[in-house]
């Protein structure tokens, strides 16, 4: 029989506290348990068609690459992403989540792009008590009388690039606005929340014209806002009809005559797209550019590897929303989605090494970037597109919490 004396009685009670503290951490620790089938299952739903670039197959890589940070792998259980194509189309969008969540054991659904697509599956992620990460669309009626505690909004939003973005742009180029819109709801959305903020600003909106979605020609929008005589020319719609917009601001001479172009949904493709002779000097704002810091460009590195192209900032949305879901996965020590959405308004977000949170509205919390695309001289490399000119502060650029119509405490 063994036996302890001294100091090394001492030292043998240390290990058997040590030991014993370890068991309870251990035990304390989450397992695999509270994942349903056995493995975190993450679909990307995005747009594969016209709006390729912008999220598609890019967001299907950051979503992959969000997982690498966990070695595919939380609470001892494999990490699997899978997608699909929306096509634009709402009731496509529900029919594929539908399967997913009822035969395919999908735990969360992200990218989501365009706001009818977003809205009608964070609808049924609710009824059907999955997770929502929904970084593609850009309606802030997500986090408004539609929010959900089981979704959360990633991508920067039609609050924030109108009002907060026209809150700007009031004080540093003019008061006067004159709005090119696309004429369906994310339009309207834009319009709406713009024209008031520049009512509060002291401004004045000189006009509005609404073009169908795909138009390629936009003259006789342009010539209406260039004889507006307006300081500011807002183009309130995504993708190609951006890109064909912008195109024709120039060969028209909007910017020439001095009126200033805003992109208050524009993408780092788009302006690849159009190209610097044409985008230059054009405004936008953004919550993610590749170069903007070198936690962006550490992301971007390793995209770019995959994808040959820098990533969109709804594809760097898709990347922080799976790992911060993973990261609230392997808190919780669960899937199910109430119980993990509440770990996750309750975790720090870390957006690409800048702070932000996630609000009980479900609105992620950031600061924007007020851009201007550069001139083609002042460009030095491939993708050198913005010229950053000031920070919008999170709290000044969304909308704030008790003026949203949210009712999940009520």
């Amino acid at each position: 029989m063994l036996r302890y004396s001294g100091t090394h009685a001492s030292m043998a009670a240390s290990s058997i506290a040590a030991l014993t503290l370890l068991s309870s951490v251990a035990q304390a620790e989450p397992d695999g348990s509270g994942i349903s089938d056995g493995v975190v299952r993450i679909a990307v739903l995005g747009d594969y068609g016209s709006g390729r670039d912008l999220g598609g197959p890019g967001s299907v890589t950051a979503a992959k690459l969000a997982a690498e940070d966990f070695h595919n792998t939380v609470l001892g259980k494999p990490v699997e992403i899978i997608s699909a194509d929306h096509q634009n189309k709402p009731d496509i969008a529900v029919g594929i989540a539908r399967q997913w969540f009822d035969i395919g054991h999908v735990d969360a659904v992200t990218d989501l792009a365009v706001s009818s697509v977003g809205l009608a599956v964070a609808g049924l992620a609710t009824q059907s008590n999955r997770t929502a990460l929904v970084s593609g669309a850009a309606t802030s009626e997500l986090t408004g009388e539609k929010c959900s505690p089981v979704v959360t909004h990633w991508a920067d939003d039609t609050y924030a690039l109108s009002a907060g973005l026209v809150g700007e742009l009031s004080r540093r180029i003019g008061k006067d606005w004159f709005f090119v819109a696309v004429d369906y709801s994310f339009g309207s959305a834009m319009v709406k929340d713009a024209s008031k903020a520049v009512t509060d600003a002291g401004g004045k909106v000189l006009g509005v014209v609404r073009y169908p979605f795909n138009t390629s020609d936009f003259s006789s929008f342009l010539l209406a806002a260039q004889n507006s005589k307006a300081s500011v020319v807002a183009l309130a719609g995504t993708g190609a009809d951006t890109v064909n917009a912008v195109k024709q601001t120039h060969e028209f001479g909007l910017q020439q005559s001095g009126q200033t172009v805003v992109g208050m949904l524009t993408f780092i493709s788009d302006v690849h797209s159009i190209g610097l002779r044409d985008a230059q000097g054009m405004y936008i704002a953004a919550q993610y550019y590749w170069d903007q810091d070198d936690g962006s460009r550490a992301f971007a590195k390793r995209f770019f590897a995959i994808e040959k192209r820098e990533p969109t900032k709804l594809q760097a949305a898709t990347y922080a929303a799976v790992r911060h879901y993973l990261k609230a996965v392997q808190a919780g020590g669960t899937d199910e989605a109430k119980a993990v959405n509440a770990e996750m308004r309750k975790l720090p977000v870390d957006f690409f090494g800048r702070p932000a949170h996630v609000r009980n509205d479900g609105r992620v919390i950031y600061d924007l970037s007020l851009y201007r695309v550069k001139k083609p001289e002042a460009s030095q490399y491939p993708w050198d597109y913005y010229e950053k000119i000031s920070v919008i502060p999170g709290d000044k650029a969304f909308r704030p919490e008790d003026a949203g119509g949210c009712r999940l405490d009520k």
